[in-house]
């Protein structure tokens, strides 16, 4: 063979072995990459509760350049709302989004990552998780039912609820239906209200029908979205129950333990992204929605602090129960009790009142 026909050969070779390199990374690529499937508990059009779920979706295939796709699928889709966590505790769906708040029945103390009564504003809940010790506390909940949670979106205050009729003293309370969410269930409870957890999209039904007499769900611009002024005209504040709300994404823990590490930083950071994006979000949008209810002929009220102490009384009761019933509540709540009294030495001195 002559030297040119050697030369070419070998070219030939190195062209072919360069090619068949080049493929061989390709298709451990493509075998390396995430396709899952996220349940939601709102639906995707649903300000804030649903695009933030939906933000997920479309961010973390951005950041990942495509590696990762987490596709956002509507309340009963893939399973009814409030069945999400079963589903990924046992892996039949990989992901959903949703807020720690709904699975009272399962875990009592991971209402406390979802709100707290009387709790703290944004930023206090927010360091507590990051840096005071909730998050080890969270972690271990969640991993006890084979699912690895972030937190993953954090809004404003909520309002205190919709009544159709004025509410001046606790006597005006006992005896009505309420859809109530969380803790503050708990609290109304106490104080005469029959409660019950309804999902976004059965609330102005129960609502015009009569099934409940009032309800809470969410922020003024969500509310807005729902309806409600149409079938109560009383709209009370503050959201003694709800100053600040967490919500997160649940994955398989087997899933997610066997995502590489890139991919892992890549969903926490989209997560630490949505819960900024959320919370100044939730700041914007409020005095827009309060503005237009009031058009709209609604009664925007304030608790008095006659009713806030009783409110705030019988959440007491209720911490103290709950925290004697369970030895994880009891944990999760001394934890944040602490923390909220030693955050309350900077407060005091740092902030206006």
């Amino acid at each position: 063979m002559t030297f040119s026909k050697l030369l070419k050969s070998a070219t030939c070779a190195a062209v072919l072995a360069a090619a068949a390199f080049s493929v061989a990374p390709s298709d451990a690529n493509a075998q390396e990459r995430v396709r899952w499937k996220m349940g939601s508990t709102y639906p995707g059009s649903l300000t804030q509760l649903g695009t933030l779920g939906k933000r997920v979706d479309d961010k973390i295939d951005e950041v990942s350049g495509g590696n990762i796709k987490i596709k956002f699928y509507e309340p009963g889709a893939l399973v009814p709302a409030l069945e999400v966590f079963d589903a990924v505790s046992t892996g039949s769906i990989d992901a959903a989004f949703s807020t720690p708040g709904y699975w009272a029945g399962k875990v009592p103390a991971l209402q406390l990552f979802g709100s707290v009564p009387f709790g703290p504003q944004a930023g206090e809940y927010l360091a507590w998780v990051k840096f005071g010790g909730g998050q080890e506390i969270f972690d271990k909940l969640y991993a006890e039912h084979g699912i690895k949670s972030l937190f993953c979106g954090l809004i404003a205050p909520e309002a205190s609820g919709w009544f159709s009729k004025e509410i001046n003293t606790v006597e005006d309370l006992k005896g009505l239906k309420m859809r109530f969410f969380g803790l503050g269930a708990k609290v109304m409870e106490k104080l005469g209200v029959s409660t019950q957890l309804l999902s976004a999209g059965d609330i102005y039904p129960a609502l015009e029908l009569g099934t409940i007499d009032a309800t809470e769900f969410s922020m003024p611009a969500i509310d807005l979205k729902l309806g409600f002024h149409q079938v109560a005209k009383y709209y009370y504040f503050p959201g003694w129950h709800q100053q600040s709300t967490f919500f997160d994404l649940m994955m398989n823990k087997e899933k997610w333990d066997a995502l590489d590490k890139t991919q892992q930083a890549q969903i926490e950071a989209v997560c630490n992204d949505n819960l900024a994006y959320g919370f100044a979000e939730g700041e914007a949008i409020q005095f827009a929605a309060l503005k237009e209810l009031q058009e709209k002929g609604v009664n925007i009220k304030k608790w008095s602090p006659e009713m806030l102490s009783a409110m705030r009384g019988a959440w007491e009761e209720v911490a103290a129960e709950l925290s004697a019933d369970d030895a994880d509540f009891k944990m999760a709540y001394e934890s944040l009790q602490e923390f909220r009294a030693n955050y309350k030495i900077w407060k005091d001195i740092g902030y206006l009142d």
